[in-house]
């Protein structure tokens, strides 16, 4: 019983959760560029080449064949594949950039209001708002959260802000 516990906080773990997704995302993932290499791209370069299909090229060593064509194709296929994530890697990290600017620009914007109020006899209530935005998934989330509940990530304390 205290393994199947273990094996059960293990399994459930944010980070687990995550690459099983991914991992499943992937396999359909890797299906679509497949057919987008064999059905698209290679009939579109055989224009250049004189009709020539890749993927029938073979090399006869012995009794053994060297499907060299084979190979080409998968090739493409690692390469799209490796392109595709980078590209979307790019815009994830790019459009967690600019959250991370905007939160810090308006917790800026709200310390110089509190800096400029102090001197004043009459202070100002500084109500802290009540959602910030997570830099990661986009979901909204309590103002004083650590931790996504939507993705799990560990949000930095954006209230603190250095000036």
């Amino acid at each position: 019983m205290k393994v199947l516990k273990e094996f059960k906080e293990f399994a459930m773990k944010g980070n687990i959760l995550d690459m099983a997704i991914g991992l499943v995302i992937g396999g359909a993932f890797q299906s679509i560029i497949k057919s987008l290499v064999e059905d698209v791209i290679m009939p579109f370069t055989a224009l250049f080449t004189g009709n020539v299909d890749y993927t029938n090229w073979v090399i006869n060593v012995s009794t053994a064949q060297i499907k060299i064509g084979s190979f080409i194709t998968a090739l493409i296929n690692f390469l799209i594949i490796a392109l595709s994530i980078f590209i979307a890697l790019k815009v994830v990290v790019s459009i967690n950039r600019r959250f991370e600017e905007m939160n810090k620009e308006v917790t800026g914007k709200l310390n110089k209001k509190l800096k400029k109020n102090k001197g004043k006899k009459e202070e100002e209530v500084y109500e802290e708002p009540e959602t910030k935005i997570c830099p990661y998934c986009l979901s909204e989330v309590k103002y004083k959260a650590t931790r996504c509940p939507h993705c799990t990530s560990k949000l930095e304390n954006l209230n603190d802000v250095k000036e």
